[in-house]
């Protein structure tokens, strides 16, 4: 399969991201609507006012569709702060998707290095993630890049009980 990861930004886009969670999520976990808005609501904060200097993201494309997509957005400005800083402050990795048609391609570990490498070169000092302990493929992804688990808590949402996982990695910022 032939793969290219260019930046979003055509129409359509936004919505297949939302579309694609919500409905692969569905089908996989049973995750119902609730997770949709979660995704369509991270898609529209980053369609509205994304920095490109400090945030980015890219769409998967296989024989001229989507099928895949990541989000590098700050840490800091996720959690109602800046992010900024005198270290770089946080990058956070946010809704990796891999569609089933692509999986087990190298895909995702390449659409997370793309976010590493935006990371880095926008000058973040650290990523982090958070994730859900039933996406074991995302996190041996995650592992082998590095990324090392710094917090777990179990909730009771999307219609399941989950353990929420939080995972960071040291960057080697290239820019100030």
């Amino acid at each position: 399969m032939d793969v290219t990861i260019r930046a979003l930004g055509e129409p359509g886009d936004l919505g297949w991201v939302v579309q694609a969670h919500g409905e692969v999520y569905a089908n996989e976990f049973g995750w119902g609507t609730a997770f949709e808005a979660l995704v369509a609501r991270i898609v529209a904060d980053y369609a509205g006012s994304h920095d490109p200097q400090r945030e980015a993201a890219w769409i998967a494309e296989a024989d001229g569709r989507r099928v895949g997509c990541v989000f590098c957005v700050d840490g800091g400005a996720a959690e109602g702060g800046t992010g900024g800083g005198t270290d770089g402050g946080t990058a956070q990795l946010r809704i990796l998707l891999v569609h089933p048609d692509a999986r087990g391609s190298g895909l995702g570990g390449r659409l997370v290095d793309r976010c590493l490498e935006f990371a880095e070169q926008a000058g973040y000092s650290r990523m982090r993630l958070w994730t859900n302990d039933p996406l074991v493929a995302a996190r041996h992804i995650y592992l082998k890049r590095g990324f090392q688990l710094v917090a777990e808590e179990k909730h009771q949402s999307l219609g399941a009980e989950l353990v929420g996982q939080t995972y960071e990695r040291e960057l080697t910022p290239i820019r100030s």
